[in-house]
Parts: C-alpha cells; sequence; structure tokens
C-alpha cells in the first residue's frame, strides 16, 4: 500500500495494523498508514481474563486498533484491539479497501504512461492531500461529476487518463444489508400501527435507502442501501428500535433478525 500518513495517530483513531512480535502480556504492531511501531497491552487485545494471548492474534495478521494514548517525545503509542466495535472495524477495512482500489487506478495510469507507479502517485497525490484525506474520495467526487482531474492533477495527459479510468472503474458502490421482522399487534387498529411504523422507519433512514416487503404471516422483510458500513449499520439500529417500540407500546410482539445470523 502507498498510502502513508506523516506525524503520528490522534487519540481514538482506528489504525490498520500488522502484528511483528507476540508476548505474553503485550502485542507489538507496525502501523500500516503511520510507518510506525505500536504496542497492546493483554488487557486491551479482548475482555475478560485471556490464558492465552495467541488464541486472540497471531504474527503478521492484520487488525483494526484504536489509538489510546500516544508520546511523542518516547515515540509511544498504545492501542486498543477490545475497545472497536464491529461496526468501527468494518468501516476501517472498507476504507483501506477503496483506498487500495484508487491506488490500482493509478498503478494501471503509471504502466499506462510507462512510468514508476510511486512517481505518479506523488504527482497525484501532491495536490489532492490539501482537500483529501484518501485519493479514493478524490476519485469518489470524479466518478459521480462533482469535480473534474484537472483540478488537482496540472499534468493534463495524466489528468485526462485518470479522469477515464476512474469514469470506468470507480463506480460507486453501495453496501447492503437485509433482515426481517415479525410483527404482530393485538391492538383494534393494529394493522394501521404496523403500518405507522412501517412508514415512520423509512422516513428515519436518511443516511440509506429502505425498503420492506410482505412476506405473510406477520413477516416483512427488510432491505437497506447505503453507501458504506457505518451508515448501514446505524440505520439498521434506528429503525429496528423505532419499529419494535412502536408496536410493542401499543399491544404488539416485534422482533427483529438481520439475514446471515
Amino acid at each position: 500500500m502507498l498510502y502513508r500518513r506523516e506525524g503520528f495517530p490522534a487519540e481514538d483513531e482506528l489504525v490498520l495494523s500488522t502484528v511483528t512480535k507476540v508476548l505474553p502480556h503485550v502485542v507489538f504492531v507496525n502501523l500500516d498508514e503511520y510507518d510506525k511501531g505500536g504496542l497492546i497491552h493483554i488487557s486491551e487485545v479482548a475482555p475478560g481474563r485471556i490464558r492465552n494471548i495467541r488464541e486472540y492474534v497471531e504474527l503478521g495478521k492484520k487488525i483494526v486498533c484504536k489509538v489510546l494514548r500516544v508520546d511523542q517525545q518516547q515515540g509511544h503509542i498504545d492501542l486498543s484491539l477490545r475497545r472497536v466495535s464491529e461496526i468501527e472495524r468494518k468501516a476501517k477495512l472498507e476504507e483501506i479497501k477503496q483506498e487500495q482500489k484508487a491506488e490500482k487506478v493509478i498503478e494501471l495510469a503509471a504502466r499506462e504512461l510507462k512510468q514508476k507507479t510511486q512517481e505518479i502517485y506523488e504527482v497525484i497525490t501532491a495536490k489532492v492531500f490539501e482537500q483529501y484525506s484518501f485519493v479514493y474520495l478524490f476519485f469518489k467526487d470524479i466518478a459521480v461529476g462533482s469535480v473534474k482531474a484537472e483540478k488537482y492533477i496540472a499534468d493534463k495527459k495524466l489528468s485526462e487518463l485518470i479522469q477515464t479510468v476512474v469514469e470506468e472503474r470507480f463506480k460507486p458502490q453501495h453496501v447492503q444489508i437485509k433482515g426481517y421482522f415479525a410483527l404482530h399487534c393485538y391492538a383494534s387498529n393494529g394493522v394501521e400501527i404496523i403500518k405507522e411504523a412501517l412508514i415512520g422507519a423509512e422516513k428515519k433512514a436518511k443516511k440509506s435507502v429502505l425498503a420492506f416487503l410482505y412476506m405473510g404471516g406477520g413477516k416483512y422483510k427488510m432491505t437497506i442501501e447505503a453507501e458504506n458500513y457505518k451508515d448501514a449499520e446505524q440505520t439498521i439500529e434506528e429503525v429496528t428500535e423505532f419499529v419494535v417500540s412502536t408496536v410493542t407500546t401499543h399491544n404488539g410482539n416485534a422482533e427483529f433478525v438481520r439475514e446471515g445470523q
């Protein structure tokens, strides 16, 4: 991966790390984006008592950690593995995946121009990183037409090539999550209450596209589409809480089961 950040990470920042050494009470890692070392104390590997630390981490494994403390003078970075939620982990891995995809586009452009990938990368990021934290965010804006490559890339031939390749290969993608509601309301207007709960749920999905399909027997299939896992997971949490609360407070039963679980 070509992407590198300067300086030190901030506290609470999520960082992709590679396990470099495992001792009985501490794990040493390399922060891939910073090229700096960090450590995870056994108490921050997983909740509860750990008998064998190697059951949770292994040499060479990529893990997402949260930064606890940074001592720039000493060069120490303390990390936590257990404080990273599943939503945060997926979001970080998706971020890295998108950046690697952007770097593949740059690699393609370099081959086309018969130049070194690192040189092309530096030319592209010289101005891009003044505005964007990641190259893939710049490419996303190109793909949806909100910016032209030439705005940040002075070399005409390179900017035209990047514009073309990004439009072909960096089309916006969506995350999709599915699940089922089992809803039964015994109030005299139970049908209307369930209907209001589902309509209200759709209004709450501000960062996602939400759709319901009645399957019969009080079962409703729910599909959520969002730009990333973070938005999709947030929508699920808000929607399920709203639907379950609305139905159960009106003499009903409500249960949500996520597909695949």
